[in-house]
């Protein structure tokens, strides 16, 4: 225990240090090292922890760079998300919103790329419902993955805000957040004891980070800042994108195979309890196969499974879908381990 947690206060200070400079992202940089040390499930608490010490402390240092006008249209409608996100968690697999958040951060790539003597447009009177959207779906997707940070960082670039404003408006949306996810993750038991310790290593280099960042923000021109911010997100992305597909792939048994013959070449997917299969078949066209559990048949087809299943160890049924053929399906039946095919 005490070495995970002085591996994660060395890994969080790094993490908030890039988190001072690009205005974000320390809680999308850390969701990767707590994926190994925690169930995806208690990942939230841990972050939320760390993440509610941070936001309190850049509030106390950058108070007077608050844009009260994002925070009064942001936080109302956050509130209400993040309440049904944090519900959400004891049936929706956390991972594949985070497969989702990866693919928006890898968006921003040509943003790191764009001319610097190329004019960004600024709407400084962004209409109130685009500020009430963006602060539910930010209080939705913090609910459920423990984290926001870079996610919304462009939103606060395109609003045209500086690097402090971003970084104490920011802090402002997120700390009720933070609050009321806690609360939340305690009653409904997504916590642990280890959870904790590592939620309270992550304040401890929350605090070091927030005291220390305002030497730093002066000495950065406001396009490097959006530079390192629009790095940040992207490296984010790959880095959560990387570490998420590999969770799904091993969670969900998710293998891909392929065979070929002379005359068919054959593609396989698993994935949970099913399977798909694409057929090509040189004198047959394409063929699509997939898996279907008994209880999803019905008339005939069920009554062909009943006599079978008497007389095999198992029966595993595909759905065969053909261009220019009707429907059909085939029973494959195994007893002592030798294959038999039906078509029906």
């Amino acid at each position: 225990m005490i070495l995970k947690i002085a591996l994660l206060f060395a890994g969080t200070i790094l993490a908030f240090w890039i988190s001072a400079i690009c205005g974000g992202g320390a809680s999308l940089i850390l969701i990767p090292i707590l994926n190994l040390l925690l169930p995806t499930s208690l990942v939230p608490f841990s972050l939320t922890v760390g993440t509610l010490t941070s936001s309190a402390s850049r509030i106390a240092v950058f108070k007077q760079h608050i844009n009260w006008k994002i925070f009064l249209w942001f936080v109302p409608f956050s509130i209400p998300a993040v309440l049904l996100g944090a519900y959400l968690i004891k049936y929706v697999n956390p991972n594949y919103l985070q497969l989702i958040v990866a693919f928006f951060l890898i968006a921003n790539l040509p943003q790191l790329f764009a001319s610097k003597n190329k004019p960004e447009i600024t709407e400084k009177e962004y209409p109130k419902s685009a500020l009430a959207l963006i602060g539910f779906s930010a209080g939705f997707i913090s609910g459920i993955t423990g984290a926001v940070g870079l996610l919304f960082n462009r939103f606060y670039l395109k609003f045209g805000l500086k690097k402090e404003e971003i970084v104490a408006t920011r802090a402002a949306n997120e700390v009720f957040l933070h609050l009321i996810k806690l609360i939340i993750y305690i009653s409904l038991g997504l916590y642990s004891k280890t959870a904790l310790w590592l939620g309270i290593a992550i304040a401890a280099a929350a605090i070091v980070s927030s005291y220390t960042v305002k030497y730093i923000l002066p000495h950065l021109s406001e396009n490097l800042f959006k530079k390192i911010g629009y790095a940040a997100m992207v490296i984010s992305g790959i880095t959560l994108l990387t570490s998420t597909s590999g969770r799904i792939i091993e969670q969900d048994q998710i293998a891909i195979n392929t065979s070929s013959t002379a005359k068919k070449n054959t593609y396989t997917m698993n994935w949970k309890d099913t399977r798909l299969v694409l057929e090509y078949k040189v004198n047959g066209g394409v063929e699509i196969e997939k898996s279907v559990k008994p209880e999803e048949l019905s008339g005939q087809l069920k009554e062909k499974y009943h006599a079978l299943i008497e007389h095999y160890d198992e029966v595993h049924i595909e759905k065969v879908y053909a261009l220019g053929k009707n429907t059909a399906h085939e029973f494959y039946c195994y007893k002592n381990n030798v294959l038999i095919k039906f078509k029906a």
